[in-house]
C-alpha cells in the first residue's frame, strides 16, 4: 500500500489475526484506498480512528527559527505546562507568530522588550517539546545543568544559526551599549564574534547558561565584540523556568576516543590525567568521556592553565558514575581532573584532543 488519504493515518500487520489494520477517519475513503490497492481485501480490516498524527520537533539552544527574518533559539524554558524558549527582544514582538529551523509553524512571542532591554520569550505548539541542550554544532549536543553566572575573565561559548559554535572570555559584566534604535542596559560584554542572524543564540559557560545574544561589533572573519542578557533576568522578568538535564550519550567503555587513561581512586580523591603538567592542544574541540564503577559518583573536569592558575572551562558532574562532554576551546595546555565524589574504584578516561 502506498499514496494513502490524508484521512488514513496508520496501518500495520495484526500478527495475531494475520490481517492488515487500516486506521480511517473516513472509512468509505479507507475502504476506496484498500479496494484500489491492489491487496486481497478479505485479508484487510478497516477500522475507524480519530489518530491524526504530527511529526514531533525539539527545541534546542543554537537553532535557527523564523519570523519574517532569521534568529537563533537562547534556552528551553517552561512556563507552567506550557513550554517556550528564550531570544532576543529584537528579533519579534508580541504576537509575532514563529517557524522553526525546518520552517515547521512552531510558536508565537509571548512577550518582548526592546529597546531599554533586548529579551523576549516564544511560547511553542505541542510539536514541539523544550530539551536543556545546545545544539554546539561541531561540539556535539551540549547539556544545561543551570544558569550560575560566571565571573569576568571566564571562558564563554556562543551557539547561532549563523556562524555556529564560537568562544571567547567575559569582558564585562552590567554593560550598557547604544544601538541605532535606542540603549540596551545590564548586558555582559565577550570577546566571542558573532554575525545576523546569531541574534537570540545560546551564551553557554560549561553547562551553565548564560544568557542571549543581542548584538556587537565585527564579524567571525576579522573577530568582534559580542554583548548579551543574561538569561537570569529574562527567567525573573517572565516568571520563566529554565530546562535543564539534557545529557549527553552515556559513555560506553569510552571506546572510540584517542588517548585512554585508567586510574583507581579512594572516595574524595583526585587524579589528573595525562598528568598533572597536562597537554599541549591546538584550538578546536576537546572530547571526554569518563567511565566509573556502578553505584559511584566520578566527576570529570577539564582545566586549561593561565599563567600558573588551572582554571575548569568544561565538566561532567551528574551524580552517576561516567561523564561525557565536550568542549571548544582556543589552543594552550590542558589537563582532566578526575574527581571521586563518593565511592572507590578504577576508571577510564577518554580524551580527544584538538
Amino acid at each position: 500500500m502506498s499514496s494513502a488519504p490524508k484521512s488514513v493515518p496508520s496501518w500495520y500487520v495484526d500478527v495475531r489475526t494475520n490481517s492488515v489494520v487500516v486506521l480511517a477517519g473516513d472509512v468509505a475513503e479507507a475502504q476506496a484506498f484498500v479496494n484500489g490497492s491492489g491487496v486481497d481485501a478479505s485479508l484487510v480490516r478497516v477500522e475507524a480512528s480519530q489518530e491524526k498524527p504530527t511529526p514531533l520537533y525539539d527545541v534546542r539552544g543554537g537553532d535557527a527559527y523564523y519570523m519574517g527574518g532569521r534568529c537563533s533559539v537562547g534556552f528551553s524554558v517552561t512556563r507552567g505546562s506550557q513550554g517556550g524558549f528564550a531570544t532576543a527582544g529584537h528579533c519579534g514582538t508580541v504576537g509575532t507568530a514563529t517557524q522553526g529551523f525546518n520552517r515547521v509553524a512552531q510558536g508565537t512571542f509571548q512577550g518582548s522588550s526592546f529597546p531599554g532591554n533586548d529579551y523576549a520569550w516564544v511560547a511553542v505548539n505541542a510539536n514541539w517539546t523544550p530539551t536543556g541542550v545546545v545544539n554546539g554544532y561541531s561540539a556535539g549536543i551540549l547539556p544545561v545543568n543551570g544558569s550560575t553566572q560566571q565571573v569576568v575573565g571566564s571562558s564563554i561559548c556562543r551557539s547561532g544559526s549563523t556562524t555556529q559554535y564560537r568562544c571567547g572570555t567575559i569582558s564585562q559584566h552590567n554593560t550598557s551599549v547604544t544601538y541605532p534604535e535606542g540603549t540596551i542596559t545590564g548586558l555582559t560584554r565577550t570577546t566571542v564574534c558573532a554575525e545576523p542572524g546569531d541574534s537570540g543564540g545560546s551564551y553557554i559557560s560549561g553547562t551553565q547558561a548564560q544568557g542571549v545574544t543581542s548584538g556587537g561589533s565585527g564579524n567571525c572573519t576579522s573577530g568582534g565584540t559580542t554583548y548579551h542578557q543574561p538569561i537570569n533576568e529574562i527567567l525573573s522578568v517572565y516568571g520563566l523556568t529554565l530546562v535543564t538535564g539534557g545529557t549527553n550519550p552515556p559513555p560506553t567503555g569510552c571506546t572510540g576516543y584517542t588517548n585512554t587513561y585508567t586510574g583507581s581512586l579512594t572516595s574524595n580523591a583526585n587524579a589528573y590525567q595525562p598528568g598533572t603538567a597536562g597537554y599541549s592542544a591546538a584550538a578546536g574541540v576537546h572530547r571526554v568521556c569518563l567511565d566509573a564503577p556502578n553505584g559511584t559518583d566520578y566527576d570529570a573536569y577539564l582545566q586549561k592553565l593561565s599563567g600558573s592558575t588551572w582554571t575548569t572551562v568544561a565538566s561532567g558532574t551528574s551524580s552517576g558514575p561516567d561523564e561525557a562532554f565536550t568542549y571548544n576551546g582556543t589552543a594552550g595546555t590542558y589537563r582532566v581532573r578526575v574527581h571521586a565524589y563518593s565511592g572507590s574504584g578504577s576508571y577510564t578516561l577518554g580524551l580527544t584532543r584538538p
